[in-house]
């Protein structure tokens, strides 16, 4: 197992080196998506990223809980406790059940993901589904002293909280200047603090979403069900909890509150979490009107988009920016990707036509070393691409004949583009053609083969040029031509 793992740690502000609290194991829980509406990008690249982490903890040997859940419950229309129920809302307006809502778009999620070639997490659970677990944390933390109870919904105290434990840890903001910053919101009425947060929210009769509690009829508060669940399945302290950059300042700063407040321990060793996208430098938003689903990305059917591009040429796109880094979507850099995806899966094709010989001009140890230090510097994606190009550079040289390279490198060198394709980045080998397009092509390179053995070098010729015409390259070897994707 590789023991030299750094990762990026918000709440300590700098790279750590990653000890597991119980290896081999590792708990990783993710905040997933409020099921009312279609997956957006900035959800999909949130989940890509702790993919990437997760099948890259897996090729190192770690043994990995990963837990995402489903809020299908409790989210209201903002990060304070105002507003309707989305879910909820949404079902009145369909007049259908609200589990109806929550049940369509969590298959869209999945199937959106599947789409992207995203494992499944080891346990997907649901707030609805962890009623129980969440009344009796509520029970816990007003047994602690840390909340109230005000007229059937419970807040928690978060002046109380800050007399002994440091409310803006996570984000390194004073507690002045986070009172400074706070809205008057719902509820602020029955709150005692500008910063105390509902834990457990009474509900109307006619609120559609609602359990019975020891305070009455009401629904948890959003920030509760991961505190709950994160709980349940991976202890009262585990090992990395991640989730957009958004939630920082609220969501994932009141899920600290209420661990601490419930057992006097901080949750996690490691916070990580991913940046924002924009489009053409501005900030992705639908008021903006530059706000895309990825359904219209891969058809592109979209004011903003040139064409559709594939979902394994949008999530190599993806991972060609750090997950900390703000990714910019545009016409141009799609296009990069796409060209650069299609020449590192067209080497890759190359792999099983490479003649082994008795001598190695090149030492694939060592570069697939760089390949491992780019995913131990923090899950650096753009880095191992990198390195995967300059393996496509020892590909084409060893297919030309400039370099040489014996048998026991060059099955390193195909396990390795393995390894880190498909293994950590998720990407198929033979991604890049559908079958019926190999078929075909490998019967038009046939027939060429068959024209030049024959003399017919005029029908040959036709042959390349017009498969160059269409995007298709074709090299000549001694073994007989080869096509590959442009």
């Amino acid at each position: 197992m590789q023991q030299n793992l750094f990762i990026y740690n918000t709440l300590s502000k700098k790279k750590e080196l990653f000890k597991a609290i119980n290896p081999p194991y590792v708990g990783m829980y993710v905040c997933g998506p409020t099921v009312y509406s279609d997956v957006h990008l900035g959800n999909c690249r949130t989940f890509l990223a702790f993919d990437l982490i997760y099948r890259y903890l897996q090729v190192l040997g770690y043994k990995v809980r990963y837990v995402r859940n489903i809020t299908d419950a409790g989210h209201l229309e903002g990060d304070g406790d105002e507003g309707e129920d989305k879910i909820s809302k949404k079902a009145l307006l369909a007049k259908v059940e609200p589990m109806e809502i929550v049940q369509t778009y969590t298959n869209d999620f999945h199937n959106v993901l599947q789409q992207f070639n995203a494992l499944p997490p080891s346990i997907e659970p649901t707030a609805t589904g962890h009623i129980i677990e969440q009344i009796e944390l509520v029970k816990t933390i007003l047994q602690n002293g840390f909340a109230y109870e005000v007229n059937g919904s419970v807040y928690f105290d978060v002046d109380k909280y800050t007399l002994t434990q440091d409310y803006g840890l996570l984000n390194n903001r004073k507690l002045d200047d986070m009172l400074a910053n706070t809205r008057n919101l719902g509820g602020q009425n029955e709150k005692r603090g500008k910063l105390d947060f509902a834990l457990w929210i009474n509900a109307k009769p006619e609120h559609l979403m609602q359990w019975p509690s020891p305070w009455g009829m009401g629904f948890p508060g959003w920030h509760l069900e991961c505190s709950a669940m994160s709980n349940k399945y991976l202890g009262q302290h585990f090992d990395i909890h991640g989730g957009g950059m958004d939630l920082v300042p609220t969501h994932h700063t009141n899920e600290i509150a209420q661990n601490i407040a419930t057992c006097g321990k901080n949750p996690v060793n490691y916070w990580i979490h991913t940046n924002m996208l924009t489009v053409n430098g501005q900030k992705m938003s639908k008021s903006l009107g530059n706000s895309f689903l990825p359904h219209q990305l891969f058809s592109g059917q979209h004011a903003l988009l040139q064409k559709g591009y594939s979902p394994m040429v949008v999530k190599f796109f993806m991972y060609q920016a750090h997950y900390r880094s703000t990714l910019d979507f545009s016409n141009d850099a799609l296009n990069a990707s796409e060209k650069g995806f299609k020449k590192m899966m067209a080497a890759v094709d190359l792999l099983p036509k490479l003649m082994a010989t008795d001598t190695c001009d090149i030492n694939i140890n060592q570069w697939r070393s760089q390949c491992y230090a780019a995913m131990n510097d923090d899950f650096n994606s753009p880095i191992l691409i990198a390195e995967l190009f300059d393996g496509v550079r020892i590909i084409n040289s060893i297919y030309d004949g400039h370099l040489k390279i014996d048998a026991q490198n060059l099955a390193l060198l195909s396990q390795t583009f393995t390894l880190f394709l498909v293994d950590v980045l998720g990407i198929p080998l033979g991604n890049n053609e559908n079958n019926d397009t190999a078929v075909l092509m490998d019967f038009i390179v046939q027939l060429r083969n068959d024209a030049k053995q024959n003399k017919n070098f005029a029908t040959s010729d036709k042959i390349r040029d017009g498969l160059q015409q269409l995007g298709f390259e074709i090299k000549d070897s001694k073994e007989g031509a080869i096509w590959s994707k442009k």
